[in-house]
């Protein structure tokens, strides 16, 4: 979902969230911004990544989203963000479902503010279905912009070319080549409870292992 702001400044972090809510209605619910900021200043609008139901309704109870809508937004909030200044010349993105949204933000903006460093990102999602933005991910990939890994959950097909499975150590170790990796988790709570183990147990400093805390 794209959200023109029609000239109205809206300068946040990328990683960061914002609270959204069809105006005029109390409720807001946040959603990780999945545009880079880089990307907001150009072309004038927030992009997220949102879930609806067979009815189209979006949030706990929103009506269906439709061109033209009209929304309100509050923030932005949240420190799981990709640093101005980092030392480290390594990340790794981890990400499950829906946590792509943040990743998506960080990496365009490494990418188009030209970060020095190496991008990794496996991306974990339930079938070859349900990866987002998968093309632009492949599109970055094919220009050396990004390392990419797909592991799906369950529901395979017998040509996946991609991992099978939850995410393994084995997996993360094939992404580590030095402990020195600035490494960022966001997903499903399960993924995120058990990812930081396995990393710190691979020697990446607990310090480097930042989980979306929003």
């Amino acid at each position: 979902m794209r959200l023109a702001l029609d000239g109205v400044p809206f300068p946040y972090t990328a990683g960061q969230v914002a609270a959204l809510g069809p105006a005029g209605l109390p409720d807001r619910i946040p959603y990780s911004l999945a545009s880079a900021p880089e990307e907001t200043e150009r072309d004038g609008f927030l992009e997220f990544l949102t879930k609806v139901d067979a009815g189209g309704r979006w949030g706990a109870h929103f009506p269906p989203l439709r061109r033209g809508m009209a929304l309100a937004v509050r923030g932005p909030s949240g420190s799981f963000i990709f640093p101005d200044h980092p030392r480290e010349h390594r990340f790794l993105f981890i990400a499950g479902g829906t946590g792509i949204a943040p990743m998506r933000s960080m990496i365009r903006h490494a990418i188009l503010s030209r970060t020095d460093g190496s991008l990794r990102l496996l991306y974990s999602a339930r079938s070859p279905h349900d990866f987002a933005y998968l093309p632009e991910l492949r599109a970055m990939a094919r220009r050396g912009e990004l390392d990419l890994a797909l592991a799906a959950t369950r529901e395979v097909r017998p040509r996946w070319p991609g991992e099978r499975g939850r995410i393994a150590p084995a997996q993360l170790a094939g992404l580590l080549d030095n402990p020195a990796t600035l490494c960022f988790v966001c997903g499903p709570a399960a993924m995120v409870a058990d990812v930081p183990p396995m990393l710190h147990a691979l020697g990446v400093d607990r310090q480097r292992i930042r989980l979306e805390d929003w």
